[in-house]
């Protein structure tokens, strides 16, 4: 009889997720990808990199791994306390910049000031808002390994990308990074409740990953609100019916579009109720 052959399970570098100075066990997935490349150059880049330690997804490779980096950060004070965090390492290049997504500001103008090669090792992208659009304006360096935060609200199916605006932070959804990692030439192979990992295309065979669609790598959706209607007009929510960032729950009594006495499947109306609804539906422009 032909032994079943298991294969392992594709989100397996979860397994390895444990946090230095990460804020969802990064740090692990980060040193177990690096230990998987086949070659490394020990560079590494994080914007915006605050004061280059909290919540840091370079500072296990900076402080542990003897790697030298670029950290970006816009803030001048937070950049002072990077600096002040980092002054005894050489390796360090902190740079007061805002890295944005044109030809004036975006991450190649940025790099080309530094000797960092262009298939440095690792990039960490968390902007919140427009870290899609900052990525998709690369296109001169090439990391191996690219961390990109995600917004963890939006169902895994749904393709959103937010307005090119820096003045909008909304994020950007998982379908959309693997959509725009492949026209880059990255594979997804991780997804972390905050963020996704994709490696460049020629790496990806060796992380044995049978199926790496993001409904199969993304394993926790509980910040994620749905919304849908009922046949008889109701909005209906479940999930976690909650703005995480404001500590806000969602009250659904408040996403209603008919009154209560209408919500019902229409083929049930009396003859006031369809007459009002008529009425109502040309009020409101409907």
């Amino acid at each position: 009889m032909t032994a079943i052959q298991m294969t392992r399970d594709p989100a397996w570098l979860l397994e390895h997720r444990s946090n230095f100075l990460s804020q969802t066990g990064e740090d692990g997935v980060i040193a177990k990808i690096l230990e998987v490349l086949p070659e490394q150059n020990c560079w590494c880049v994080e914007f915006g990199a605050w004061d280059g330690r909290h919540m840091s997804n370079t500072a296990n490779l900076v402080l542990n791994k003897n790697y030298a980096a670029v950290l970006i950060e816009a803030d001048a004070d937070k950049l002072k306390e990077l600096k002040s965090n980092y002054a005894d390492n050489e390796k360090i290049i902190a740079l007061n910049r805002f890295v944005g997504f044109d030809e004036s500001d975006n991450l190649d103008v940025i790099l080309k000031e530094t000797p960092i090669p262009r298939d440095f090792d690792f990039l960490s992208i968390d902007i919140d808002g427009n870290d899609y659009h900052v990525w998709s304006a690369m296109s001169l360096y090439v990391p191996k390994l690219v961390c990109v935060e995600y917004n963890p609200t939006i169902p895994t199916e749904v393709h959103f990308v937010q307005e090119k605006n820096r003045d909008v932070k909304q994020g950007n959804s998982l379908a959309a990074y693997v959509a725009l990692g492949k026209e880059k030439g990255y594979e997804l192979i991780c997804a972390t409740e905050l963020n996704a990992f994709f490696v460049r295309q020629e790496y990806f065979p060796l992380f044995e990953i049978s199926d790496n669609s993001a409904g199969t790598l993304r394993r926790n959706t509980e910040l994620v609100t749905y919304i849908f209607s009922g046949f008889d007009g109701a909005v209906l929510l479940t999930g976690s019916r909650e703005l995480p960032w404001h500590q806000l729950k969602l009250d659904s009594e408040k996403f209603q579009v008919l009154p209560r006495w209408l919500r019902r499947f229409p083929a049930d109306y009396s003859r006031m109720q369809a007459r009002a609804f008529q009425v109502l539906r040309r009020v409101r422009g409907w």
